[in-house]
């Protein structure tokens, strides 16, 4: 097991010290983010919590997984390698003009 975790279900107020602190009664934290909408620069509900060790990374799943926290259930495991290449539909993009058409 990694000492990475995928945290989802975050309320859109919590902040990265909320997270680091909530997280520390678990074992040492590495590392908080919350991803950020570019556009928007909201949170996006949901983020990563490094752990010290992977103990640490089991003891916060087992405290953390389906705990409220500002009325939300929290979904916390294990956080899976990030797929290189495509797009989040599965394709690769085709990339430059997509035109067409009549002239």
């Amino acid at each position: 097991m990694g000492n990475k975790l995928y945290v989802g279900n975050l309320s859109f107020d919590i902040k990265q010290a909320d997270l680091e602190q909530m997280f520390s009664q678990a074992g040492r934290v590495e590392e908080v983010v919350i991803i950020m909408d570019r556009e928007t620069n909201r949170s996006k509900g949901f983020g990563f919590v490094t752990m010290g060790s992977d103990e640490d990374a089991k003891k916060a799943i087992a405290e953390f997984d389906g705990k409220d926290c500002s009325g939300r259930a929290l979904k916390v495991n294990e956080a899976r390698p990030r797929e290189e290449g495509g797009d989040r539909r599965g394709g690769g993009g085709r990339g430059g003009f997509g035109g067409g058409g009549r002239r």
